[in-house]
């Protein structure tokens, strides 16, 4: 495929975090840009804004002409969350329509430029548009294609046409990332994750290795130390928050509820929370510092990053209440999480709101949900968001509550929710989790608003 001869593009499942930063750089390039999903969503809004055209039925009469006349300047681009039954996609099989996956045109992209690619378990989001955030103040012309919203870029698409440097989230869903050709790569983490799709930790570490191994003849691999043994590549740079790494902090202190820390005797000060994110920040200090960029400028970078949506985010920070969202839906995440609101808050009573991802997750890591979810003072689970997953008999949000040992525990339809937050009195609150938890996050934080207020 020439992507410099597409003129229209069509996105199967358009409204994911992925594909829409795709479909954004398509209508940047001034393609015809349209697409399909099942769910109406705030993003999906924001893209018809942009000039997009959305559908939200599986309907194959209003799918463009130009498309399904299969046209040489044309093509169709699919996330593999999309169900095989689609009624759009069958129409597209039986047309031998070019079909594109996601990961297959970023790869398509990216191998134009010098290539940042960030995967791992948990981290990946943050840690790349923390990188696509300092490159961008220190003068780097940038292109970036993240997993979250940056809430620098107010996007998850940075656009520059002069760049030459792209910084890409890596997924290792579905091997997405072999499609890469980094010039460096970082792995922030190889925990057990999606094991529907390798089936076990070794295969998914093989996985790992195989993305390292896209790496450039002269690229670099950054990661933490315990990845030694697990991944291997000849220039491995690493990083640590804790344990002795070619990057590492000294005298990390929490000022206000922001981290300052030393690396090389030089002071940084983030202004974002979570112990979490400041690994996360060392690993885009060691990517800058790769790059030779001033040092002075890697450091104005890093303080001035906000974050990314629903990843940490404060909705409420008062001295009474305190309302954080975050996207953590694997144990390892739910217990950073969890562990940095204590650190920062340690005399406050912790309650979390989390709605399980998968119901294949829930099975896999029904224990690690438990013990990750009992450093909670209080817990209110929500039931399994099955995205792309048929229910699986006897796997409900029940089996994770019973294991839990915190001593305030309770499973809420998402019906009673609003009236036991309305109800409740709080001092540090949390939702957790990846699904539709999102869509209470606004009502939420306009109902504890309220309460301050009354």
């Amino acid at each position: 495929m020439n992507l410099k001869e597409v003129n229209n593009v069509y996105f199967l499942g358009v409204g994911g975090i992925g594909m829409s930063a795709l479909a954004r750089y398509f209508k940047s390039l001034g393609c015809n840009v349209s697409g399909y999903d099942k769910t109406k969503t705030s993003l999906t809004q924001e893209l018809e804004k942009e000039g997009i055209v959305i559908h939200y039925d599986e309907n194959v009469d209003k799918i463009p002409v130009e498309i399904k006349s299969n046209t040489a300047d044309s093509i169709v681009i699919y996330t593999p969350a999309i169900p095989k039954n689609n009624l759009e996609y069958l129409f597209f099989l039986e047309q031998h329509t070019r079909l594109y996956k996601r990961a297959e045109v970023l790869g398509l992209i990216t191998k134009n430029y010098f290539t940042i690619a960030v995967a791992g378990t948990h981290g990946k989001t943050t840690t790349s548009s923390i990188i696509a955030h300092v490159l961008n103040e220190c003068g780097v012309d940038t292109l970036a294609f993240l997993g979250g919203i940056s809430l620098n870029f107010n996007s998850n698409l940075l656009l520059n046409p002069k760049a030459k440097t792209v910084v890409v989230e890596a997924d290792e869903f579905d091997r997405s990332f072999l499609t890469l050709s980094p010039n460096i790569s970082v792995v922030t983490s190889i925990d057990a994750d999606h094991l529907d799709i390798y089936g076990d930790k070794n295969e998914m570490q093989k996985s790992y290795q195989d993305f390292v191994n896209k790496l450039a003849i002269d690229g670099v691999l950054i990661t933490k130390p315990e990845m030694n043994g697990k991944l291997s590549f000849p220039k491995t740079i690493t990083y640590h928050v804790q344990h002795k790494a070619d990057f590492y902090p000294s005298n990390i202190k929490i000022e206000d509820g922001n981290y300052i820390l030393s690396i090389d005797n030089q002071i940084i000060k983030l202004g974002f929370p979570g112990i979490h994110n400041v690994e996360n920040a060392i690993a885009a200090y060691a990517v800058a510092k790769q790059l030779k960029l001033n040092t002075n400028q890697i450091i104005a970078g890093l303080a001035s990053y906000k974050g990314v949506k629903r990843r940490f985010e404060y909705h409420v920070k008062t001295l009474k209440l305190v309302y954080i969202d975050d996207y953590a839906h694997h144990p390892e995440e739910l217990k950073m999480c969890i562990t940095s609101v204590k650190e920062l808050y340690p005399s406050k009573r912790i309650t979390g709101i989390f709605q399980p991802h998968l119901f294949s997750r829930t099975r896999d890591f029904l224990d690690e949900f438990a013990a990750s979810l009992s450093l909670l003072d209080e817990l209110i689970l929500l039931d399994i968001y099955p995205a792309r997953e048929l229910p699986i008999q006897g796997i409900t949000s029940q089996l994770i509550l019973d294991k839990a040992t915190c001593r305030n525990k309770k499973l809420l339809g998402k019906q009673e929710l609003m009236t036991y937050i309305e109800s409740t009195n709080f001092e540090v609150l949390l939702t957790l989790g990846a699904g539709d938890i999102d869509v209470f996050v606004e009502p939420i934080a306009d109902c504890l608003k309220n309460k301050l207020n009354d």
